[in-house]
């Protein structure tokens, strides 16, 4: 997912963990205090349900070409290359694939910052 070129719509109240409402797409493979490490898949012209992320840096493991629909409905495409890495800003979004083969990525979430930092 391209995460970071997308302008993320503000959080609803009620935002959607992405582990608990598409486990099929989205799976914890790091946690502690300081973050949480999602594994994404996406199979061929996949789509998700709309969730929600705090801040996060995204690394994508393959070429990606995905739609993002925000909470007011507005829709953004975007694309990437494996090997980019990009910020996102906490949001809500609905993801889907695009391409007609696999993507997958990495999700760093950031909770808090380490005790002891300003």
């Amino acid at each position: 997912m391209l995460w970071a070129l997308i302008a993320f719509a503000p959080a609803p109240a009620l935002a959607q963990d992405p582990v608990t409402v598409d486990s099929a797409h989205y799976r914890v493979v790091f946690e502690n205090e300081q973050v949480r490490v999602l594994r994404i898949t996406y199979g061929p012209n996949e789509r998700s349900v709309m969730h929600s992320h705090p801040a996060s840096v995204a690394v994508l493991l393959t070429d990606a070409r995905q739609q993002f629909t925000l909470p007011n409905g507005q829709t953004v495409r975007d694309s990437g290359r494996a090997g980019d890495a990009r910020w996102a800003d906490a949001g809500s979004h609905l993801p889907q694939n695009l391409a007609n083969r696999r993507f997958e990525g990495v999700l760093i979430e950031l909770k808090a910052r380490p005790s002891g930092t300003t």
